[in-house]
């Protein structure tokens, strides 16, 4: 693959194609024959004889797992006219396929050497008997996902359809060595494709760009309801009717937006396999046996998400080969088999999802990390007083690398930080535990969506700000027999035993604030990552679904803007500033 993306850009640079690709037939040839368990070399591709295979095709109905779980189904797969290798294709599919299920028969059987398969498959199609504990559309997408698959009939089986469709075969190859297509009646075949077309109409491809302008639209919707029924001239009327009215509207505003959320989903998978190969090639340099486990990638989340975790994921799988997993003689004298595990995974938690990148390497150092903080003066308090997981943060830290030496993949001084900014700009946050000879978990945490959010309003002075409500802990008016001060000044407040930081709002925007009293306004406390902060505000004006927009260019040199993610527009048509809370507690 590689070979040929590099002979496309030639092509596509008007350059001279002189690449080579001989010895990388021969490569390949050698390897086909190796896996086969045939001689190697070119002479023995062309004079071998494939040895006779006993063929099974029934599929019983519960050849593993339980029955009730696994759905019978064919498919018969039709290629773009001209792509040409439609053997070639259909191997792929099948090789593919063996992840979702090892129960299944396709048509025609030998596609690799048989040179009839191509045009076999060009007039019939390729078809596919399995069973399955995959739902209908995962199927479908899976299919129809494949390269040059131009049409697609799938259809569910009973039992009974399918020992009709699958016994015959095994008997006729019992009777005989010649391999016999199987041919449907035209009955079978209409009633096949009237059943395809029933199962399929409610599918159809949708541009992107459409999607995103319907998302802006609903959250035009949401502003547009917003401004409605809050409207300040309505206070001071007695409007039942209104807002009777109103309510049914907001519950229909919802349900729109939900399904408008579901329909911008997209699975993790795609990123998710992305790693196999970082994975294979680093291994292969660094001289390490590494294996890659994936588990939840048919977690979902917005579109727009994907493409902001794409670099941090590759960042931490590369850091969990190159500093967590060890070299195989090290993992043998741990006692570990020399082959280490790398598993990335991921779960739906509320409103969140959570990426986790583990290893059973070598651990994080603890001692090595102070040390290199300390050399470059990236601590401000006595060592011994730093907990395990403020080690750890210090990861995070710009520039940071516990590598001496310059390599491929480290020691450039390009660390956590980059992890830690992309998940910040969608207002997700990343966490590492780990032990050492044990291995390391980097946690990621991010939002399901970026675009409409429930947000909590809150007013300081004139100017409205908008917290996401899920990082709202609680909120409470102080006491001033809570209220402290630590030895270097700054205001602390005492809840329950446990004494958390006070950030004023007005000091961090600059703005003029009603009181600065703080026991006269409001206290916010915000959690996110185990770090807590109590935020003072004037007032809590409300909570409310809002529509996220990105800041302005021109904004992002501005000092204090890593406190803000965004903004939104409320009902009254007030700007309010949305509040970044993993830049609020960094800060």
């Amino acid at each position: 693959m590689d070979f040929i993306k590099l002979e496309l850009e030639k092509v596509k640079n008007a350059d001279k194609l002189d690449g080579n690709p001989s010895s990388l037939i021969e490569s390949i040839k050698s390897f086909l024959c190796y896996i086969k368990g045939e001689e190697t070399g070119a002479d023995a591709l062309k004079e071998r004889v494939s040895p006779p295979v006993a063929q099974h095709y029934y599929l019983p109905p519960s050849s593993s797992g339980p029955a009730g779980n696994r759905k019978a189904y064919e498919a018969v797969i039709f290629f773009e006219d001209g792509c040409e290798m439609e053997n070639i294709r259909a191997f792929a599919i099948i090789h593919h396929l063996k992840e979702l299920t090892e129960d299944f028969h396709h048509t025609p059987e030998d596609i690799i050497d048989d040179a009839d398969s191509v045009q076999a498959i060009r007039e019939k199609g390729f078809t596919i008997l399995l069973r399955t504990d995959r739902s209908y559309r995962e199927l479908y997408d899976f299919f129809t996902g494949a390269a040059f698959v131009t049409n697609l009939e799938l259809r569910e089986l009973t039992d009974d359809q399918m020992s009709e469709a699958s016994v015959p075969r095994m008997t006729a190859m019992q009777e005989s060595p010649i391999k016999i297509p199987v041919v449907q009646s035209q009955e079978q075949v209409d009633h096949g494709q009237a059943e395809s077309r029933s199962s399929h109409q409610n599918i159809i491809s949708v541009d992107v760009g459409k999607l995103d302008k319907l998302m802006d639209l609903m959250g035009e919707m949401v502003i547009a309801e917003a401004m409605v029924t809050q409207n300040p001239e309505l206070k001071t009327m007695q409007l039942n009717s209104f807002y009777k009215a109103a309510r049914q509207l907001r519950k229909i505003t919802g349900e729109m937006q939900d399904m408008i959320m579901s329909v911008r989903m997209v699975p993790l998978s795609a990123s998710f396999h992305k790693m196999h190969r970082i994975v294979r090639d680093m291994s292969r340099k660094l001289g390490k046996e590494v294996e890659l486990i994936l588990v939840g990638e048919g977690t979902e989340v917005d579109k727009n998400i994907i493409e902001h975790i794409s670099d941090p994921l590759m960042h931490l799988v590369r850091n969990a080969v190159d500093h967590g997993i060890e070299a195989p003689d090290a993992r043998a004298a741990a006692g570990k088999p020399p082959t280490g595990q790398i598993t990335l995974e991921a779960k739906n938690a509320g409103s969140d999802v959570l990426i986790i990148v583990r290893d059973d390497g070598g651990g994080i150092h603890k001692d090595k990390i102070l040390q290199k903080a300390i050399e470059h003066g990236l601590i401000n308090k006595p060592a011994d007083e730093l907990t395990d997981k403020e080690i750890y943060n210090l990861l995070f830290m710009p520039g940071f690398s516990t590598n001496d030496q310059v390599t491929e993949f480290s020691g450039r001084g390009v660390g956590m930080d980059v992890v830690t900014k992309n998940l910040e700009a969608i207002g997700g946050s990343v966490s590492i535990d780990s032990a050492e000879g044990i291995g390391t978990v980097t946690t990621l945490k991010i939002p399901l969506t970026l675009a409409i959010i429930d947000g909590m309003n809150i007013r300081v002075g004139k100017a409205k700000y908008t917290l996401p409500t899920t990082s709202i802990r609680e909120t409470f008016q102080a006491k001033a027999s809570d209220l402290i001060q630590d030895p270097e000044g700054n205001e602390m407040i005492m809840v329950r035993g446990k004494c958390y930081p006070v950030l004023r709002l007005h000091e961090q925007f600059a703005v003029r604030a009603d009181t600065t009293d703080l026991t006269k306004g409001i206290m916010l406390m915000i959690e996110q990552d185990d770090k807590c902060l109590s935020l003072f505000a004037d007032e809590l004006l409300g909570q409310h679904q809002v529509v996220v927009k990105a800041l302005p260019s021109y904004m992002k040199n501005i000092r204090r803007v890593e406190g803000l993610a965004g903004c939104t527009l409320l009902g009254d048509g007030s700007v309010s500033l949305i509040l970044n809370i993993g830049g609020l507690l960094s800060a």
